[in-house]
């Protein structure tokens, strides 16, 4: 049986409850997070995220996990359904980052490449335009 971490003070009883019931199933199956990753379409971080109680587990992962384990899924999925709507959104994580700043770098980055192409093609336009004018000029 592993040994978990307790989980957040944050979390609200329902989300509580279904945590350390997917933590349950889990411990049942005997397998490893990352032996857990392989037999569902979710990775082993992620698995850490969501039985940790940094973050809401997606309903098909609750799904995955029941048919990993053979267990029943309509009890976990009214679970689910009901933590759900008491889940805290931006819930922070281990290292105190809110879970939701974890999409910030990816949009920061794209912001940064678009201006980096549009810098790119005004230089290319000024280029081909005074490539274009100075042969002219020099006839």
């Amino acid at each position: 049986m592993t040994r978990w971490r307790p989980l957040p003070d944050i979390l609200p009883r329902e989300a509580r409850h279904l945590v350390e019931q997917l933590r349950a199933l889990k411990d049942r199956t005997g397998l490893s997070l990352a032996e857990l990753a392989r037999r569902t379409a979710y990775s082993k971080s992620s698995w850490q995220r969501y039985l940790s109680g940094a973050k809401q587990p997606p309903r098909g992962a609750v799904q995955a996990l029941c048919r990993v384990a053979g267990a029943d899924q309509a009890r976990l999925l009214a679970l689910w359904d009901m933590a759900d709507q008491t889940w805290p959104r931006g819930l922070p994580d281990p290292a105190g980052q809110a879970v939701d700043a974890a999409a910030r770098p990816a949009a920061d980055y794209r912001r940064w490449r678009a201006a980096a192409l549009v810098s790119f093609a005004v230089i290319a336009v000024l280029l081909a335009g005074l490539l274009w004018v100075l042969p002219a000029r020099s006839g």
